[in-house]
């Protein structure tokens, strides 16, 4: 049996969360809102409080209903997800929308233009309401997003509309709690070049709105190849290189298998291969494999660091970690930090999720953590120094 929202009436049998995460699900259809509710209240720590058709319903419900997370499919009547964004947020700023996307070029596209419109993040949504239902894959990632998420805009003190009772901005409900270790920075090492050989970025939630910034202040400065490797579905960083070329102005590929890895280009890991760099012929190449995933992730930060370090030696490199769920690219980034060479990471205040940044950040491995809007200049600086 299911109440009006579609929730089942079998319970977890996790104890409640007295304050769990406040989500609001939004789809045209209501079998597709009903599986999506389910799939999330099996979590304890998860509460759907709201579930509507189109985008203005959506809007005159956040009015009235304090929520953290908003789960908002694209295609809907009346008004559509990337209209309905920039709505949503002037109504309760702080909070996090996911998008449901489809995997095809168009809903990779319109994806990543919510992502620009000020969407958090996108999951892509299975193409039957079958695979909805029975794909433990997708309800994992949706219900660690959502976790993830509701998290940071508690943090952020999302709940500024709609209150039910008083919250303060800093509250953080227990299941949200993480420790944090006091940061330090180290200095960049000694007798290091003047000038890295190759940059390597890694990112994943809020990845893609944080790459265009960083590599919008590349163009005309950084001639150094660039090595990419952001948590996205095959589809879509075909799409995200796209987007990198026509807003940052530089030349970005989806990487190929055996390509040469030249100077004045953006190697895009794409989806479901991870990007290492390899020698063949006595020059560096990029090589794409079907290796088990790092970290559940696939493409992964970590492969790919241990390749460049092994390709260039650890003094040659510039590493970047940007904002996502994790700790993908802790492992790499201590490896290439030990080599000699140098990290730079994104900090808490302007990350989506705090995670792979706060690892890399936590460990002491970086030489600074900096501002989203302060880590192109320094990256484009750090590149262009005189040899």
């Amino acid at each position: 049996m299911s109440d009006s929202f579609g929730r089942s009436s079998i319970t977890s049998t996790k104890p409640a969360n007295p304050d769990p995460v406040r989500v609001m699900v939004v789809d045209d259809s209501a079998v597709i809102r009903g599986l999506l509710t389910r799939a999330l209240e099996g979590d304890a720590d998860i509460r759907v409080v709201t579930s509507v058709g189109d985008g203005q319903m959506a809007i005159n419900s956040l009015q009235r209903n304090s929520i953290d997370v908003i789960v908002l499919d694209i295609e809907m009547p009346v008004m559509d997800g990337l209209t309905a964004i920039p709505k949503l947020l002037a109504v309760a700023p702080q909070v996090k929308i996911i998008m449901a996307s489809t995997l095809t070029l168009r809903g990779a596209d319109v994806s990543l233009r919510c992502l620009s419109a000020g969407a958090a993040d996108y999951i892509p949504k299975p193409t039957s309401t079958r695979e909805i239902g029975g794909a433990e894959d997708f309800k994992r990632e949706l219900v660690s997003k959502v976790k993830a998420l509701g998290a940071a805009a508690r943090r952020a003190g999302s709940r500024t509309r709609g209150e039910i009772r008083p919250l303060s901005p800093v509250h953080v409900p227990m299941a949200f709690k993480r420790e944090v270790a006091p940061i330090t920075t180290r200095p960049a090492p000694t007798g290091m070049p003047v000038k890295p050989d190759i940059i390597a970025i890694g990112s994943s939630t809020g990845g893609p709105q944080a790459l265009f910034e960083v590599l919008s202040h590349m163009k005309g400065a950084v001639t150094q190849p660039i090595l990419v490797t952001q948590h996205m579905p095959a589809t879509f960083t075909t799409i995200l290189a796209e987007h990198i070329t026509r807003q940052c102005g530089i030349d970005a590929k989806e990487a190929k298998d055996g390509e040469p890895i030249v100077q004045n280009r953006c190697y895009i890991a794409p989806g479901d291969f991870h990007m290492l760099v390899a020698q063949r012929g006595g020059a560096n190449v990029i090589a794409l494999t079907k290796d088990p995933p790092e970290n559940f992730c696939r493409p992964a930060v970590d492969p790919m660091m241990r390749s460049i370090l092994k390709a260039y030696g650890g003094r040659k490199i510039l590493a970047c970690i940007l904002t996502g769920m994790g700790q993908d690219g802790l492992k790499g980034c201590t490896d290439v930090v030990n080599g000699g060479g140098t990290l730079v990471g994104q900090d808490e205040a302007t990350s989506v999720v705090w995670g792979m940044p706060g690892a890399v950040a936590q460990a002491g491995i970086c030489s600074a953590i900096l501002p989203l809007k302060e880590i192109g200049p320094y990256i484009r600086k750090f590149a262009s120094r005189a040899a």
